[in-house]
């Protein structure tokens, strides 16, 4: 059996029922995944609509995938297409998430990034970036000479540099865990070690047995990432796309290195290619993250080379899209696995914009695994998606920004719920 997430160990307990003294109405609402968006979904079904919310997980923590293995970025939303969801829900997710780590004394740092032109030739995709991080209202942007980049990153270079004061960094684990607190403060239940098995939707319900319980929900709610197609399948909604995981490995500063990056060093993203490439990364806790490459998986949990699992695999590999992904950029791939084996390709990539950088200065650290949605011609699906299948609501893709937008996510989710 499973249990019940308890805030015990951070120093403070909630018990079912607490919470504003509202009365409840009756509809008992389930959300798949404890991750920072389902949590954040599970709080604003109870606070806002006044729904009983249970939240299930197969794993005994919140935020073990992709909130727990991210480089912790609050994204000002500069790179994406104006209009977009992701656009929209990344400006008001940045609002949104500030916000709530002031109310809650969580670590939130605006450490600001700098989006930097290594050569003549990239000024011009540098300066469309700037236009559309002026489009989607994100403030502050400035543009800047390679004399300008050097005050605000002096070991760094590049002939020119977008510089986004507020993009920010964030303890998202953290996040998590107070959201999760947040639920159960609301009288909901966040059930961890709870693997689901099987769902069906009846008449009235949507019925789930998880963890060897069953439960009854009036709708539900899936933010599953990695697991989000097997529960599609469950559903009777598998959909057009399918999940292929990324990995993203990930090299650390060491010692005084750290010392040689104030805050986030991007390069300018190439539209040949399906994923932006290395950066460099200041943590919350301090850490520099250089990276991250993005090799497929070998499983969709594939943190490392060693995991592999054949169900998996297939699934992946049979699927079109994932050997049309593949025939259009084999190229790309290849590069992203020499990097994964070699460390000097790393350092090549950070060595591009922080040149005083050495091998020396370099060491594995933890990566993590992205949950891509790919369509059956190969191509990614970049913005959010959200789509219904009667009383179930799939978040089908939730790439970054998600953690970013998570509480902006939730609020949009609601208005899903409100409407199916």
């Amino acid at each position: 059996m499973g249990k019940v997430f308890s805030m015990a160990r951070e120093g403070t307990s909630f018990s079912k029922g607490a919470g504003d003294g509202r009365s409840r109405v009756s509809e008992h609402i389930g959300v798949i995944g404890a991750g920072i968006v389902g949590l954040a979904v599970a709080r604003e079904l109870s606070a806002a609509r006044g729904a009983r919310v249970t939240v299930l997980d197969k794993e005994d923590r919140v935020a073990a995938h992709q909130t727990g293995h991210n480089s912790g970025v609050v994204h000002a939303g500069i790179y994406y297409p104006p209009g977009s969801l992701k656009a929209r829900l990344c400006r008001d997710g940045v609002a949104l998430l500030k916000e709530y780590c002031a109310e809650h004394s969580l670590p939130y740092t605006e450490a600001g990034k700098l989006v930097i032109a290594s050569t003549a030739a990239e000024r011009a995709a540098l300066r469309g970036i700037a236009g559309r991080a002026r489009d989607n209202g994100v403030p502050g942007i400035a543009e800047l000479d390679a004399l300008g980049l050097r005050e605000v990153e002096p070991h760094a270079v590049g002939v020119a540099a977008v510089h986004s004061p507020h993009t920010a960094i964030a303890d998202f684990p953290a996040v998590a865990r107070r959201l999760a607190a947040d639920v159960t403060g609301l009288g909901g239940e966040v059930r961890l070690a709870h693997p689901v098995t099987r769902l069906r939707e009846t008449a009235s319900k949507v019925e789930v047995l998880a963890g060897g319980r069953r439960f009854a929900f009036d709708r539900l709610v899936t933010c599953a990432g990695l697991g989000t197609d097997a529960l599609a399948r469950m559903a009777g909604s598998e959909g057009e796309v399918r999940i292929v995981p990324f990995r993203g490995e990930y090299l650390g500063l060491v010692g005084t290195a750290r010392d040689l990056v104030r805050g986030l060093i991007y390069p300018v993203p190439d539209p040949r290619y399906p994923f932006l490439g290395v950066h460099l990364t200041r943590r919350i806790d301090g850490e520099v993250l250089v990276g991250p490459n993005a090799v497929m998986a070998l499983a969709l949990e594939g943190y490392t080379w060693g995991r592999i699992r054949a169900g998996d695999l297939r699934r992946i590999l049979t699927f079109p899209g994932t050997l049309r992904l593949a025939a259009r950029h084999w190229r790309t791939g290849v590069r992203e696995v020499y990097g994964s084996l070699v460390k000097k390709a790393f350092l090549d990539a950070a060595r591009r914009y922080v040149p005083a950088l050495t091998g020396a200065d370099l060491a594995r650290t933890a990566g993590g695994v992205r949950a891509q949605a790919v369509r059956r011609d190969g191509s990614l699906l970049d913005d959010f998606a959200i789509d219904t299948h009667g009383r179930v609501v799939l978040v089908r893709n939730a790439p970054s920004p998600a953690a970013t937008s998570s509480l902006a996510i939730a609020r949009h989710i609601a208005q899903v719920v409100s409407r199916s």
